[in-house]
């Protein structure tokens, strides 16, 4: 059993059995409750911490652990209906009203019930994830001289350069800054690049959560169509000429949802469109290190080939890595950079100094280049194991492109059919999948869903995935 389900089966047992002792009595030993219960020190050592968190138990060192006194009743709460009135009240000067819509993200990051196949996981499964090479790069970090010091708030130089280096010989490491993640990254370009009530143009479809930072920052978000080959040109230009627009988003590799790679066509018009138009391109290049096995080699990030400056590069690790390995990177050339630096430094200060050294540990040890392989080859097979049975179970799904990199695949579902009911109808059946509704900007032109290959355990869990995706189909299909 995974140490952390132990953890939290023995803090349910535990507090069960609460009701035996009286407030301030002593518990039992952790020998005692490592035999009793037949767990590993550590598991009985994190339940006690859980527990204490709770205010459930109370530690004494050298004496053990007691029962807490019970907590006082809390007060009546008071009437918090003002605050629609506060929180409104100045809507009416927005020219575009502020909204937080988390829904489109929460659907990746939400856990599922227990026995729920995850394919609308963001992140890669704990199974692919380098939890020992993180362990021992967090380990060694921590032992480096000045690890728990401030850090400068651009970053550490090494792992900048670390950077740096990735992104192309068009960009140095005194053009990087250190973020937490790549959507603090996207959060500070959007926020340094377009003003409350700007339009912004973006890939329609295209990512939840970059929409979400638009709309709270009270941007407009613009759908500009792509298809295989990425955004496509000209109707880029119009959106440009009819908006005035001044930052375009977009993901050119392993685009999220669709899985497509902006065209070595295609690649240096959107630079030219967007220079014209006096524009940025915000380069969210978040699948730079999900390159599947026997793909070609991804072409170099768009920053690699601007010379004018138009390319804000925004990539991290998490989505390789760990969902918990928040460290990301904002490149940029030109007086750009100084206000993506000022709102950085306003908004974090800076990454905490013992994950960029985890980090750069991590990526500097031989472990990273065989994690690098491991993940390349276990996601072009569940790819492949994932798209053969949906083509053989589900048909009547749409599957126009299998992306060579990424974690998932976007279907199309009949005509009619209702995307809502079916998502609900598969969740009763047990499997977790994503609706294709959030990512789009204004209204879609049909129903889809997001299946993502790299959050579930391996071949068996897909297979009994799609199984389960078959009856809530047979369920909601068979009504249209």
């Amino acid at each position: 059993m995974h140490e952390r389900s132990s953890v939290a089966e023995l803090a349910m047992i535990l507090r069960e059995e609460f009701n035996r002792y009286s407030s301030g009595e002593k518990l039992p030993s952790s020998r005692a409750l490592v035999e009793r219960h037949r767990v590993s020190p550590v598991t009985v050592s994190r339940a006690l911490a859980r527990l204490t968190a709770e205010g459930l138990v109370v530690t004494r060192p050298g004496s053990g652990a007691f029962r807490a006194e019970p907590r006082p009743e809390a007060a009546a709460l008071g009437d918090t209906s003002w605050q629609e009135v506060a929180l409104s009240a100045d809507a009416s000067a927005d020219a575009v009203p502020r909204t937080v819509d988390a829904s489109g993200v929460l659907v990746t990051l939400a856990a599922p019930p227990p026995g729920v196949i995850e394919f609308n996981g963001g992140y890669l499964h704990p199974s692919l994830q380098p939890e020992r090479a993180m362990a021992a790069a967090l380990a060694r970090a921590g032992r480096r001289p000045g690890a728990w010091g401030r850090p400068p708030s651009e970053g550490l130089p090494e792992l900048r350069a670390w950077f740096a280096q990735g992104i192309g010989p068009a960009v140095a490491a005194a053009d990087v800054l250190i973020t937490a993640g790549g959507q603090s990254a996207l959060t500070t370009a959007l926020r340094a690049l377009a003003p409350p009530g700007a339009p912004v143009l973006v890939e329609s479809p295209t990512y939840p959560g970059m929409l979400a930072i638009a709309r709270a920052a009270g941007l407009r978000p613009v759908p500009v169509p792509l298809d295989a080959d990425g955004v496509r040109p000209g109707l880029l230009a119009d959106a440009f000429r009819a908006t005035g627009a001044r930052v375009f988003v977009c993901q050119p590799l392993f685009q999220n949802p669709t899985g497509a790679v902006l065209s070595p066509a295609r690649r240096p018009e959107v630079l030219r469109i967007a220079r014209e138009a006096g524009a940025f391109v915000i380069e969210d290049d978040f699948a730079r290190r999900l390159v599947h096995a026997g793909a070609d080699a991804p072409p170099a990030p768009l920053a690699a080939d601007d010379r004018d400056g138009v390319v804000v590069h925004v990539g991290s690790l998490t989505k390789v890595a760990s969902p918990s390995l928040r460290v990301g990177v904002l490149a940029a050339r030109g007086p750009v950079l100084e206000r993506l630096r000022a709102i950085h430094v306003v908004d974090n200060f800076f990454v905490p100094r013992p994950l960029q050294e985890a980090a750069l540990e991590l990526v500097g040890s031989p472990a990273w280049g065989r994690h690098l392989r491991t993940v390349a080859a276990e996601l072009g097979a569940r790819r492949d194991i994932l798209a053969a049975d949906l083509r053989r179970r589900l048909p009547e799904l749409a599957l126009p492109y299998i992306p060579s990199g990424g974690y998932h695949l976007w279907l199309r579902l009949p005509d009619g059919a209702d995307e809502a009911l079916l998502v609900a109808a598969a969740l009763r059946a047990g499997v977790a999948v994503a609706p294709g509704r959030p990512y789009f900007s204004a209204e879609p032109p049909a129903g889809r869903l997001r299946l993502s290959f790299a959050g579930v355990a391996g071949a068996p869990e897909i297979a009994e995935g799609v199984r389960r995706l078959r009856t809530a189909a047979d369920e909601v299909l068979g009504r249209n």
